[in-house]
């Protein structure tokens, strides 16, 4: 079922409206949706180099205004829809035992989530339901899925068709790298 999903969310990136749509899957990624806007977005700049900036711009304000909702859900219906959505992602046990500690590294969990491959929609339902400061999450939601959004469009800008393969195969690894580089970065920083 989730393959037959990912094949056809890669078929919208070559719609007339692909911008309406990833705008479309980016937030409802955020909150519900189990395709990463990825999915468009790279065969988007693949065809449209021009335009990679665009779509980067649209993925993110999309992505954190579906953010918001997922935050809204985790904060005022956490029992009725939070709750079953990351029962089905397999996340429900361990809520509560994260809540506790969510919120000392909310800042972290969020930036972590909006750039891995992490489900971000887990962070945004799990920031609203333990009361993270909702400027807090805003900020960082913009910081992680700019950064997220914004380096994948430059490298297709600048490498095209021969960059798509990398990144499909090696996205999480990436992203791992590069989260570990900025905690490395910011522990240097803030002890030397």
């Amino acid at each position: 079922m989730l393959n037959r999903l990912y094949t056809r969310t890669l078929a919208l990136a070559d719609h007339p409206r692909a911008l309406w749509l990833l705008a479309l899957v980016a937030f409802v990624e955020s909150s519900v949706f189990p395709i990463p806007p990825d999915v468009l977005i790279i065969p988007m700049i693949i065809a449209r180099p021009n335009r990679a900036w665009l779509i980067a711009s649209v993925a993110l304000v999309a992505s954190v205004i579906g953010g918001m909702l997922g935050y809204a859900i985790g904060a005022f219906a956490y029992d009725q829809i939070g709750q079953p959505i990351l029962a089905t992602l397999g996340k429900a046990d361990a809520m509560a035992e994260f809540s506790t500690k969510f919120n000392d590294f909310g800042f972290w969990a969020v930036l972590t989530a909006g750039i891995t491959p992490f489900p971000y929609k887990v962070i945004t339902i799990m920031s609203g339901w333990t009361g993270m400061p909702i400027g807090t999450f805003i900020a960082t939601s913009i910081l992680a899925r700019g950064l997220r959004f914004f380096i994948l469009a430059g490298l297709l800008w600048k490498y095209g068709a021969p960059i798509r393969d990398f990144i499909e195969k090696r996205l999480g690894l990436m992203s791992i790298l590069f989260v570990i580089l900025l905690f490395g970065g910011f522990y240097l920083v803030r002890y030397l």
